[in-house]
């Protein structure tokens, strides 16, 4: 795994008022963490933000540089990374969702099924998106009985799959 590997931990969700203010939804574990994560990176740029409010499941911020509600607007969308070694270590069988990304996906007899592009959690439970090498995909619930493996430093997952899967 890379130095220099990016973790998303928010995303702009537009503008808020007519003053520059943005509305911003954190992805971190609380919420608040994203304020203290230092430097906030941008697509093309690095931001200092500054919490002003909250309202429903979104905070209120300034963003250094941002003036106006168009300005504020542009930035709709615009996901804010940090650096992955900002990150606290994880135990044994935890997993950031960005470190699976990129893992190699196998059987335990050999059998190679590819590439691990997403991880999604639409409230049912957490799937990967598994990219085969025709560039085909398919979904596989991330529970022990489809992935009993996960080997982040060798960057490799064991998957066994259920009868009638690619």
């Amino acid at each position: 795994m890379g130095s220099d590997r990016k973790i998303a931990v928010g995303q702009f969700a537009g503008a808020h008022g007519v003053r520059g203010l943005v509305k911003l939804r954190s992805f971190t574990e609380d919420p608040e963490a994203i304020f203290s994560y230092t430097p906030l990176l941008g697509k093309d740029r690095a931001f200092t933000i500054t919490k002003k409010g909250a309202v429903k499941d979104l905070f209120i911020a300034a963003v250094d540089g941002i003036a106006t509600k168009e300005e504020a607007d542009r930035l709709r969308g615009d996901k804010i990374y940090i650096p992955r070694t900002l990150l606290p270590k994880t135990a044994a069988d935890e997993y950031y969702e960005a470190d699976l990304i990129g893992l190699r996906v196998s059987s335990r007899d050999g059998r190679d099924y590819g590439t691990v592009q997403g991880v999604f959690d639409y409230g049912g439970g957490v799937f990967l998106e598994i990219e085969t090498a025709d560039k085909k995909t398919f979904m596989l619930p991330f529970k022990n009985t489809f992935v009993p493996e996960v080997d982040i430093e060798g960057q490799r997952m064991i998957i066994v799959l259920p009868e009638g899967w690619p």
